[in-house]
Protein backbone atom coordinates (compact mmCIF):
# COMPACT_ATOMS: atom_id res chain seq x y z
CA UNK A 1 0.00 0.00 0.00
CA UNK A 2 1.53 3.54 -1.04
CA UNK A 3 2.26 5.78 1.55
CA UNK A 4 -0.59 8.18 1.95
CA UNK A 5 2.36 11.25 2.98
CA UNK A 6 5.24 10.21 2.06
CA UNK A 7 6.46 14.03 3.07
CA UNK A 8 3.96 15.01 5.82
CA UNK A 9 4.48 18.68 4.93
CA UNK A 10 4.51 18.71 1.16
CA UNK A 11 1.84 20.43 -0.55
CA UNK A 12 2.43 18.62 -3.91
CA UNK A 13 2.82 14.98 -2.05
CA UNK A 14 0.09 12.54 -3.06
CA UNK A 15 1.09 11.46 -6.31
CA UNK A 16 4.75 10.94 -4.84
CA UNK A 17 5.43 7.13 -3.28
CA UNK A 18 8.99 8.31 -1.94
CA UNK A 19 10.12 11.28 0.12
CA UNK A 20 12.82 13.49 -1.39
CA UNK A 21 16.18 12.96 -0.72
CA UNK A 22 17.84 15.28 1.33
CA UNK A 23 20.29 16.50 -0.96
CA UNK A 24 17.79 17.48 -3.38
CA UNK A 25 15.15 19.06 -0.92
CA UNK A 26 17.93 21.15 0.66
CA UNK A 27 18.84 21.97 -3.03
CA UNK A 28 15.22 23.55 -3.90
CA UNK A 29 14.58 24.57 -0.34
CA UNK A 30 13.63 28.30 -0.68
CA UNK A 31 12.46 29.65 2.59
CA UNK A 32 15.41 30.86 3.72
CA UNK A 33 14.94 33.71 1.98
CA UNK A 34 11.96 33.78 0.46
CA UNK A 35 10.31 34.45 3.93
CA UNK A 36 10.97 38.03 2.95
CA UNK A 37 7.95 37.46 1.01
CA UNK A 38 5.46 36.37 4.04
CA UNK A 39 3.42 39.85 4.65
CA UNK A 40 2.99 39.76 0.37
CA UNK A 41 1.66 36.21 0.85
CA UNK A 42 -0.60 36.69 3.69
CA UNK A 43 -2.29 39.62 1.65
CA UNK A 44 -2.68 37.65 -1.15
CA UNK A 45 -4.43 34.42 0.80
CA UNK A 46 -6.84 36.83 2.62
CA UNK A 47 -7.98 38.10 -0.97
CA UNK A 48 -7.88 35.12 -2.13
CA UNK A 49 -10.07 34.14 0.22
CA UNK A 50 -12.67 36.35 -0.03
CA UNK A 51 -12.82 35.60 -4.03
CA UNK A 52 -13.58 32.23 -3.34
CA UNK A 53 -16.28 33.31 -0.34
CA UNK A 54 -17.45 35.20 -2.71
CA UNK A 55 -17.59 33.21 -5.66
CA UNK A 56 -19.52 30.45 -3.54
CA UNK A 57 -16.66 27.95 -3.05
CA UNK A 58 -15.98 28.91 1.03
CA UNK A 59 -18.89 29.09 3.28
CA UNK A 60 -19.10 31.59 6.19
CA UNK A 61 -17.63 30.08 8.71
CA UNK A 62 -14.74 28.74 6.58
CA UNK A 63 -14.24 31.66 5.35
CA UNK A 64 -14.25 33.61 8.76
CA UNK A 65 -11.13 30.57 9.94
CA UNK A 66 -9.52 31.50 7.70
CA UNK A 67 -9.30 35.00 7.59
CA UNK A 68 -9.25 35.20 10.80
CA UNK A 69 -6.25 32.62 10.67
CA UNK A 70 -4.42 34.80 8.17
CA UNK A 71 -4.95 38.02 10.06
CA UNK A 72 -3.44 36.49 13.24
CA UNK A 73 0.10 35.93 10.98
CA UNK A 74 -0.31 39.60 9.45
CA UNK A 75 -0.67 40.41 13.09
CA UNK A 76 2.69 38.68 14.16
CA UNK A 77 4.97 39.49 10.75
CA UNK A 78 3.92 43.68 11.56
CA UNK A 79 5.12 43.26 15.63
CA UNK A 80 8.14 41.81 13.44
CA UNK A 81 8.08 38.29 14.71
CA UNK A 82 9.51 35.58 12.47
CA UNK A 83 7.50 32.87 11.34
CA UNK A 84 7.75 29.57 12.99
CA UNK A 85 9.45 27.48 10.21
CA UNK A 86 10.54 23.82 10.31
CA UNK A 87 12.45 21.46 8.42
CA UNK A 88 9.73 20.28 6.30
CA UNK A 89 8.90 23.88 5.17
CA UNK A 90 9.92 23.82 1.52
CA UNK A 91 8.48 27.79 0.97
CA UNK A 92 7.19 30.32 3.04
CA UNK A 93 3.83 29.23 1.36
CA UNK A 94 3.89 26.46 2.37
CA UNK A 95 4.67 27.24 6.00
CA UNK A 96 1.85 29.89 5.84
CA UNK A 97 -0.38 27.16 5.24
CA UNK A 98 0.79 24.21 7.67
CA UNK A 99 0.67 27.10 10.37
CA UNK A 100 -2.90 27.74 9.55
CA UNK A 101 -4.27 24.57 10.14
CA UNK A 102 -6.89 22.47 8.56
CA UNK A 103 -8.38 25.82 7.51
CA UNK A 104 -5.47 26.54 5.39
CA UNK A 105 -6.47 22.65 3.20
CA UNK A 106 -9.28 25.11 2.23
CA UNK A 107 -7.37 28.04 0.57
CA UNK A 108 -5.33 26.34 -2.25
CA UNK A 109 -8.56 25.94 -4.27
CA UNK A 110 -8.33 27.84 -7.56
CA UNK A 111 -4.91 28.80 -7.23
CA UNK A 112 -1.05 27.39 -7.75
CA UNK A 113 2.12 28.10 -6.34
CA UNK A 114 2.73 29.93 -9.66
CA UNK A 115 0.07 32.34 -9.68
CA UNK A 116 0.68 33.21 -5.81
CA UNK A 117 4.67 33.18 -5.79
CA UNK A 118 3.93 35.41 -8.85
CA UNK A 119 1.60 37.66 -6.89
CA UNK A 120 3.72 37.66 -3.85
CA UNK A 121 6.61 38.72 -6.52
CA UNK A 122 4.75 41.63 -8.29
CA UNK A 123 3.42 42.84 -4.82
CA UNK A 124 7.15 43.02 -3.56
CA UNK A 125 8.58 44.79 -6.47
CA UNK A 126 5.73 47.43 -6.56
CA UNK A 127 6.28 48.43 -3.08
CA UNK A 128 10.23 47.88 -2.82
CA UNK A 129 9.51 50.49 -6.18
CA UNK A 130 7.95 52.69 -3.98
CA UNK A 131 10.27 52.54 -1.32
CA UNK A 132 13.43 53.36 -3.77
CA UNK A 133 11.69 56.73 -5.16
CA UNK A 134 11.11 58.04 -1.62
CA UNK A 135 15.21 57.25 -0.86
CA UNK A 136 16.30 59.08 -3.89
CA UNK A 137 14.35 61.70 -3.05
CA UNK A 138 15.71 61.95 -0.21
CA UNK A 139 19.16 62.06 -1.57
CA UNK A 140 17.71 64.55 -4.15
CA UNK A 141 17.06 66.73 -1.20
CA UNK A 142 20.29 67.03 0.24
CA UNK A 143 22.13 67.58 -3.00
CA UNK A 144 19.43 70.46 -3.74
CA UNK A 145 20.32 71.80 0.01
CA UNK A 146 23.80 71.85 -0.64
CA UNK A 147 23.64 73.65 -4.63
CA UNK A 148 21.04 76.58 -2.63
CA UNK A 149 23.67 76.78 0.17
CA UNK A 150 26.68 77.42 -2.67
CA UNK A 151 25.84 80.36 -3.46
CA UNK A 152 27.78 81.26 -6.98
CA UNK A 153 30.67 80.06 -5.56
CA UNK A 154 32.96 78.81 -8.09
CA UNK A 155 34.89 75.27 -9.09
CA UNK A 156 36.75 74.26 -12.64
CA UNK A 157 34.78 71.80 -14.27
CA UNK A 158 36.80 69.31 -15.80
CA UNK A 159 36.48 67.21 -18.95
CA UNK A 160 38.93 64.27 -19.18
CA UNK A 161 39.51 64.97 -15.44
CA UNK A 162 41.43 67.85 -16.82
CA UNK A 163 40.37 71.62 -15.60
CA UNK A 164 38.36 72.63 -18.33
CA UNK A 165 35.78 76.28 -17.86
CA UNK A 166 35.11 77.50 -14.57
CA UNK A 167 31.08 76.53 -13.33
CA UNK A 168 29.41 76.99 -10.54
CA UNK A 169 29.55 74.03 -7.72
CA UNK A 170 26.28 74.35 -7.18
CA UNK A 171 25.64 73.81 -10.77
CA UNK A 172 28.29 70.48 -10.74
CA UNK A 173 25.76 69.28 -7.62
CA UNK A 174 22.53 69.77 -9.54
CA UNK A 175 23.60 67.86 -12.22
CA UNK A 176 23.55 64.97 -10.04
CA UNK A 177 20.33 65.78 -9.14
CA UNK A 178 18.66 65.58 -12.45
CA UNK A 179 20.34 62.11 -12.92
CA UNK A 180 18.74 60.98 -9.43
CA UNK A 181 15.32 62.81 -10.74
CA UNK A 182 15.58 59.97 -14.17
CA UNK A 183 16.57 57.24 -11.42
CA UNK A 184 13.22 58.62 -9.79
CA UNK A 185 11.26 58.21 -13.07
CA UNK A 186 12.57 55.48 -13.77
CA UNK A 187 11.93 53.41 -10.31
CA UNK A 188 8.27 55.07 -10.64
CA UNK A 189 7.67 53.48 -13.94
CA UNK A 190 8.97 50.29 -12.58
CA UNK A 191 6.36 50.52 -9.81
CA UNK A 192 3.96 50.76 -12.74
CA UNK A 193 4.59 47.53 -14.60
CA UNK A 194 4.31 45.39 -10.98
CA UNK A 195 0.80 47.13 -10.79
CA UNK A 196 -0.81 43.80 -12.05
CA UNK A 197 -2.50 41.24 -10.94
CA UNK A 198 -1.53 37.31 -11.96
CA UNK A 199 -4.03 35.78 -9.67
CA UNK A 200 -6.74 33.57 -11.33
CA UNK A 201 -4.35 32.45 -13.49
CA UNK A 202 -3.97 29.37 -11.77
CA UNK A 203 -0.92 26.72 -12.99
CA UNK A 204 -1.12 27.92 -16.45
CA UNK A 205 -4.36 27.82 -17.83
CA UNK A 206 -6.48 29.74 -15.55
CA UNK A 207 -8.52 28.98 -12.46
CA UNK A 208 -11.06 26.08 -12.73
CA UNK A 209 -13.17 28.02 -10.84
CA UNK A 210 -15.37 31.08 -11.37
CA UNK A 211 -13.15 33.86 -9.62
CA UNK A 212 -13.67 37.70 -9.75
CA UNK A 213 -9.87 38.21 -10.95
CA UNK A 214 -10.27 42.12 -11.32
CA UNK A 215 -11.88 42.44 -8.02
CA UNK A 216 -9.19 40.87 -6.18
CA UNK A 217 -6.62 42.80 -7.83
CA UNK A 218 -8.61 46.12 -6.07
CA UNK A 219 -8.46 44.52 -3.43
CA UNK A 220 -5.03 43.97 -3.13
CA UNK A 221 -4.45 47.78 -4.80
CA UNK A 222 -3.12 46.65 -8.24
CA UNK A 223 -4.51 48.68 -11.25
CA UNK A 224 -4.90 45.36 -13.74
CA UNK A 225 -4.57 42.07 -14.33
CA UNK A 226 -2.54 39.95 -16.87
CA UNK A 227 -4.43 39.18 -20.36
CA UNK A 228 -2.85 35.50 -21.12
CA UNK A 229 -2.61 32.99 -17.86
CA UNK A 230 0.41 31.90 -19.38
CA UNK A 231 2.01 34.83 -19.41
CA UNK A 232 0.47 35.77 -15.77
CA UNK A 233 2.44 32.97 -14.15
CA UNK A 234 5.87 32.96 -16.92
CA UNK A 235 6.61 37.07 -17.02
CA UNK A 236 9.80 38.55 -14.92
CA UNK A 237 9.84 41.22 -16.91
CA UNK A 238 8.70 43.45 -14.07
CA UNK A 239 11.40 42.18 -12.26
CA UNK A 240 13.72 43.46 -14.49
CA UNK A 241 12.69 46.76 -15.11
CA UNK A 242 12.78 47.49 -11.45
CA UNK A 243 16.63 45.94 -11.19
CA UNK A 244 17.46 47.68 -14.51
CA UNK A 245 16.06 51.13 -13.07
CA UNK A 246 18.08 50.08 -9.67
CA UNK A 247 21.69 49.66 -11.73
CA UNK A 248 21.31 52.79 -13.27
CA UNK A 249 20.68 54.53 -10.17
CA UNK A 250 23.61 52.29 -8.52
CA UNK A 251 25.41 53.49 -11.49
CA UNK A 252 24.92 57.18 -10.73
CA UNK A 253 25.81 56.39 -6.81
CA UNK A 254 28.98 54.77 -8.22
CA UNK A 255 30.03 57.96 -10.05
CA UNK A 256 28.87 60.31 -6.87
CA UNK A 257 31.02 58.31 -5.24
CA UNK A 258 34.20 58.80 -7.44
CA UNK A 259 33.87 62.30 -7.24
CA UNK A 260 33.71 62.68 -3.40
CA UNK A 261 36.76 60.17 -3.03
CA UNK A 262 39.14 62.89 -5.71
CA UNK A 263 37.64 65.77 -3.92
CA UNK A 264 38.15 64.81 -0.51
CA UNK A 265 42.06 64.05 -1.22
CA UNK A 266 44.47 66.89 -0.51
CA UNK A 267 45.40 67.43 -4.32
CA UNK A 268 41.41 69.08 -4.68
CA UNK A 269 40.27 69.51 -1.24
CA UNK A 270 36.66 70.50 -2.09
CA UNK A 271 34.85 68.64 0.17
CA UNK A 272 35.59 67.92 3.86
CA UNK A 273 34.14 64.41 4.77
CA UNK A 274 31.94 64.09 8.44
CA UNK A 275 33.83 62.14 10.73
CA UNK A 276 30.62 60.12 10.93
CA UNK A 277 30.98 58.88 7.40
CA UNK A 278 34.76 58.26 7.28
CA UNK A 279 37.42 55.49 8.28
CA UNK A 280 40.89 55.50 9.99
CA UNK A 281 44.13 53.51 9.15
CA UNK A 282 44.91 50.49 11.29
CA UNK A 283 48.60 51.91 10.44
CA UNK A 284 48.26 55.25 9.90
CA UNK A 285 46.92 57.83 12.36
CA UNK A 286 47.16 61.18 10.18
CA UNK A 287 44.40 59.06 7.64
CA UNK A 288 40.99 60.21 7.07
CA UNK A 289 39.38 58.02 4.43
CA UNK A 290 36.34 58.14 1.93
CA UNK A 291 35.66 54.68 2.99
CA UNK A 292 31.89 55.77 2.26
CA UNK A 293 31.84 56.95 -0.73
CA UNK A 294 34.50 53.51 -2.00
CA UNK A 295 31.89 51.47 -0.88
CA UNK A 296 29.03 53.39 -3.20
CA UNK A 297 30.99 53.08 -6.24
CA UNK A 298 32.26 49.25 -5.67
CA UNK A 299 28.84 48.12 -4.84
CA UNK A 300 27.41 49.25 -8.13
CA UNK A 301 29.03 46.19 -9.62
CA UNK A 302 27.29 44.22 -7.16
CA UNK A 303 23.63 45.64 -8.11
CA UNK A 304 24.53 45.49 -12.20
CA UNK A 305 26.12 41.97 -11.66
CA UNK A 306 23.01 40.29 -9.70
CA UNK A 307 20.69 42.39 -12.31
CA UNK A 308 22.57 40.54 -15.23
CA UNK A 309 22.13 37.11 -13.07
CA UNK A 310 18.55 37.66 -13.04
CA UNK A 311 18.32 38.09 -17.09
CA UNK A 312 20.49 35.17 -17.64
CA UNK A 313 18.30 32.84 -15.87
CA UNK A 314 15.39 33.86 -17.63
CA UNK A 315 16.98 33.87 -20.96
CA UNK A 316 15.54 30.85 -23.28
CA UNK A 317 12.82 29.56 -20.37
CA UNK A 318 10.06 27.79 -21.72
CA UNK A 319 6.77 28.73 -21.00
CA UNK A 320 5.26 28.53 -18.61
CA UNK A 321 6.52 28.50 -15.32
CA UNK A 322 9.95 26.39 -14.29
CA UNK A 323 11.53 25.96 -11.61
CA UNK A 324 14.32 28.32 -12.32
CA UNK A 325 11.96 31.33 -11.63
CA UNK A 326 12.63 30.80 -7.89
CA UNK A 327 15.96 32.28 -8.37
CA UNK A 328 14.27 35.65 -9.12
CA UNK A 329 13.90 36.31 -5.47
CA UNK A 330 17.24 36.37 -4.04
CA UNK A 331 18.51 38.02 -6.71
CA UNK A 332 15.99 40.91 -6.75
CA UNK A 333 16.46 40.92 -2.88
CA UNK A 334 20.11 42.07 -3.12
CA UNK A 335 19.61 44.42 -5.30
CA UNK A 336 16.59 46.22 -3.65
CA UNK A 337 18.58 46.56 0.07
CA UNK A 338 21.85 47.30 -1.61
CA UNK A 339 20.47 50.58 -3.38
CA UNK A 340 18.30 51.20 -0.75
CA UNK A 341 21.06 51.59 1.70
CA UNK A 342 23.49 53.34 -0.67
CA UNK A 343 20.82 56.14 -1.53
CA UNK A 344 20.86 56.32 2.33
CA UNK A 345 24.15 56.34 3.34
CA UNK A 346 25.08 58.92 0.42
CA UNK A 347 22.38 61.39 1.70
CA UNK A 348 24.04 61.30 4.90
CA UNK A 349 27.04 61.69 3.56
CA UNK A 350 26.70 64.66 1.49
CA UNK A 351 24.04 66.04 3.88
CA UNK A 352 26.82 66.64 6.21
CA UNK A 353 29.74 67.28 4.56
CA UNK A 354 31.18 70.55 3.97
CA UNK A 355 32.38 71.77 0.37
CA UNK A 356 35.51 73.84 0.50
CA UNK A 357 36.38 74.57 -2.83
CA UNK A 358 39.30 76.75 -3.39
CA UNK A 359 37.40 78.89 -6.50
CA UNK A 360 38.80 80.14 -10.06
CA UNK A 361 41.12 82.56 -9.68
CA UNK A 362 41.43 85.69 -11.91
CA UNK A 363 43.42 85.17 -15.02
CA UNK A 364 42.88 80.98 -14.68
CA UNK A 365 44.02 79.25 -17.66
CA UNK A 366 39.92 77.88 -17.83
CA UNK A 367 38.92 81.22 -19.11
CA UNK A 368 40.75 80.23 -22.51
CA UNK A 369 37.60 79.75 -24.17
CA UNK A 370 36.09 83.07 -22.89
CA UNK A 371 39.44 84.63 -24.75
CA UNK A 372 38.32 82.77 -27.87
CA UNK A 373 34.46 83.32 -27.76
CA UNK A 374 35.82 87.50 -27.25
CA UNK A 375 37.54 87.12 -30.77
CA UNK A 376 34.72 85.42 -32.28
CA UNK A 377 32.46 88.14 -30.99
CA UNK A 378 34.47 90.26 -33.05
CA UNK A 379 34.57 88.45 -36.16
CA UNK A 380 37.46 86.28 -36.03
CA UNK A 381 36.79 82.79 -37.79
CA UNK A 382 36.48 80.06 -34.54
CA UNK A 383 39.54 78.17 -35.77
CA UNK A 384 41.67 81.25 -36.42
CA UNK A 385 40.93 82.69 -32.89
CA UNK A 386 41.74 79.17 -31.29
CA UNK A 387 44.79 79.21 -32.77
CA UNK A 388 45.25 82.66 -31.22
CA UNK A 389 44.26 81.34 -27.71
CA UNK A 390 46.33 78.68 -27.55
CA UNK A 391 49.52 81.14 -28.36
CA UNK A 392 48.52 82.75 -25.02
CA UNK A 393 48.13 79.80 -23.45
CA UNK A 394 51.66 78.99 -24.25
CA UNK A 395 52.66 82.89 -23.28
CA UNK A 396 51.11 82.17 -19.87
CA UNK A 397 52.65 78.51 -19.25
CA UNK A 398 55.81 80.10 -19.75
CA UNK A 399 55.31 83.33 -17.96
CA UNK A 400 54.02 81.66 -14.47
CA UNK A 401 50.70 79.91 -15.25
CA UNK A 402 48.20 82.49 -15.33
CA UNK A 403 46.77 84.63 -18.11
CA UNK A 404 47.50 87.68 -15.80
CA UNK A 405 51.82 87.00 -16.16
CA UNK A 406 51.28 87.61 -20.09
CA UNK A 407 52.52 91.21 -20.86
CA UNK A 408 51.13 93.29 -22.40
CA UNK A 409 52.50 93.72 -25.62
CA UNK A 410 52.59 89.89 -25.76
CA UNK A 411 48.90 90.20 -25.76
CA UNK A 412 48.90 92.64 -28.37
CA UNK A 413 51.27 90.49 -30.60
CA UNK A 414 48.64 87.88 -30.25
CA UNK A 415 45.56 89.76 -31.34
CA UNK A 416 45.32 93.89 -30.86
CA UNK A 417 41.22 92.78 -29.82
CA UNK A 418 43.08 91.57 -26.34
CA UNK A 419 43.32 95.39 -25.20
CA UNK A 420 43.07 96.23 -21.66
CA UNK A 421 39.97 96.80 -21.10
CA UNK A 422 38.54 93.63 -22.17
CA UNK A 423 40.73 91.68 -20.56
CA UNK A 424 39.67 93.15 -17.19
CA UNK A 425 36.28 91.97 -17.89
CA UNK A 426 37.48 88.46 -19.90
CA UNK A 427 40.19 86.77 -17.25
CA UNK A 428 37.19 87.48 -14.35
CA UNK A 429 35.47 84.05 -13.95
CA UNK A 430 32.07 84.63 -12.35
CA UNK A 431 32.04 87.27 -15.54
CA UNK A 432 32.91 84.04 -17.66
CA UNK A 433 30.29 82.08 -15.89
CA UNK A 434 27.65 84.44 -16.28
CA UNK A 435 28.45 84.64 -19.85
CA UNK A 436 27.20 80.77 -19.68
CA UNK A 437 23.35 81.97 -19.84
CA UNK A 438 22.10 79.74 -22.61
CA UNK A 439 19.17 77.29 -20.78
CA UNK A 440 20.59 74.84 -18.52
CA UNK A 441 24.27 76.57 -18.33
CA UNK A 442 26.37 77.25 -15.64
CA UNK A 443 25.17 81.07 -15.79
CA UNK A 444 23.97 82.02 -11.91
CA UNK A 445 20.64 83.74 -13.17
CA UNK A 446 20.57 80.29 -14.96
CA UNK A 447 21.37 77.94 -12.05
CA UNK A 448 18.86 80.07 -9.87
CA UNK A 449 16.68 79.09 -12.25
CA UNK A 450 17.78 75.06 -12.41
CA UNK A 451 17.18 75.33 -8.86
CA UNK A 452 13.53 76.59 -8.89
CA UNK A 453 13.08 73.89 -11.24
CA UNK A 454 14.56 71.08 -9.10
CA UNK A 455 11.85 71.75 -6.23
CA UNK A 456 9.05 72.02 -8.63
CA UNK A 457 10.29 68.34 -9.74
CA UNK A 458 10.84 66.66 -5.98
CA UNK A 459 7.24 68.55 -5.30
CA UNK A 460 5.23 66.96 -8.01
Amino acid sequence: MPDKNPQPSAIWGGRFAQAADPRFFAYGRSVQWDARLAPQDVRGSIAHAQALRDAGVLGEREFSELTAGLEGIAQRLAAGEALPVVAQDEDIHGAIERILGPAGEFLHAGRSRNDQVALDFHLFCKEAAQELVASAKELQAVILRQAEQAGDTLVPGMTHLQEAQPVLLAHHLLAYFWMFERDRRRLLWAAAQADCSPLGAGALAGAGLPLDTQATAARLGLGKVYENSIDAVSDRDFAVDLGHAASLCALHLSRLGEEIVLWSSRQFGWIQLPDAFASGSSMMPQKKNPDAAELLRGRAGRVVGRLAGLMLVLKGLPLAYVRDLQEDKEALFEIVDTLRDGLSVAAGLIEEARFTPPGVPKGDLTLATELADHLVRQGVPFRQAHRLVGQAVRAALAAGGSFLDVAPGDWNEISPLFSPQALEELLDPLRAAARRAVPGGTAPNRVREQIAQAHAAIAS
